[in-house]
Parts: C-alpha cells; sequence; structure tokens
C-alpha cells in the first residue's frame, strides 16, 4: 500500500542524450557538441534565475546531468528580465546576442517540454517579464 500523502515522483521525460538530440533538432545545430555547448549554456543560466519548489521540480523533471547543471549554480540576488538574460548568457559564451538568442530558444522549447503546462506556467510566474517567448509562450500577462 502506498502513502496517499507522499508527493508524486516525476521521472525525467528523457534521457540527456534524447534531449540533446531533440536541442540539435530544434536549432538546427550542424554537432551534437554544439547542442550540448547551448544546453549546458542555457540550463546553467536558468539556474542561476530559477528558485523555490519550481527550481525542485524541474530539476526532477530533467535528465539528470541536465538537472545537475540546473542546480549547480547559484541563484543570483538580482533577477534579470528575459532579454537581460539572454545579454547574460552571450557575455559569457562570447557570442553574439542574436545566436544566444537562438540558443536560448531552442535549449527553452525542449525545458517546456519536460516542465509541462502546469510547472511552466509557476516558471514563468516566478521569473521576471520576458520570459515567455523565450519558452515558446505568449508573454503573460500579470495582475496589478
Amino acid at each position: 500500500m502506498s502513502d496517499q500523502r507522499a508527493p508524486l515522483q516525476h521521472l525525467p521525460a528523457m534521457t540527456f542524450e534524447q534531449m540533446l538530440e531533440r536541442v540539435r533538432y530544434e536549432g538546427a545545430y550542424p554537432t551534437r557538441e554544439r547542442a550540448e555547448e547551448a544546453v549546458r549554456l542555457v540550463i546553467a543560466g536558468l539556474g542561476r534565475q530559477l528558485t523555490g519548489e519550481e527550481r525542485v521540480e524541474l530539476a526532477a523533471r530533467l535528465p539528470r546531468e541536465a538537472a545537475l547543471v540546473l542546480t549547480g549554480q547559484i541563484p543570483s540576488p538580482q533577477p534579470l528580465t528575459g532579454w537581460a538574460f539572454v545579454e547574460d548568457l552571450a557575455t559569457r559564451s562570447g557570442a553574439a546576442p542574436a545566436t544566444t538568442r537562438w540558443d536560448t530558444g531552442s535549449v527553452l522549447a525542449t525545458v517546456a517540454a519536460s516542465a509541462g503546462p502546469e510547472l511552466l506556467t509557476r516558471i514563468l510566474r516566478r521569473l521576471p517579464t520576458g520570459y515567455a517567448l523565450l519558452f515558446g509562450r505568449a508573454e503573460l500577462t500579470r495582475a496589478a
């Protein structure tokens, strides 16, 4: 008999290899290595922005390797807007902002699929404005 009070455990929807292949396809990257660079950059950046239950739940739904990158980051005391997030990643990687925006969308679309709609909505409510489009969603409006 199971304990009805125990929280639901979510298993990753895909392996890390499957995640890399999906990002490679979404981003039209020429190699698996290039897709992995994008995954590690963007997920590390997300780990610096995301806190609380949403961070824990997302980590549980990502492949182990990606979850370790996410949770291995110390959350930033100053949250970044979506565009500032892209600019920060561009600075860290030395890539152009347009390239980094492409990388971010390719990776976060895959992260969104792993998160599922309910968790993604909660993640977007926790983050500053500008992230919804990065995840492939219309920007949510916030009640005043």
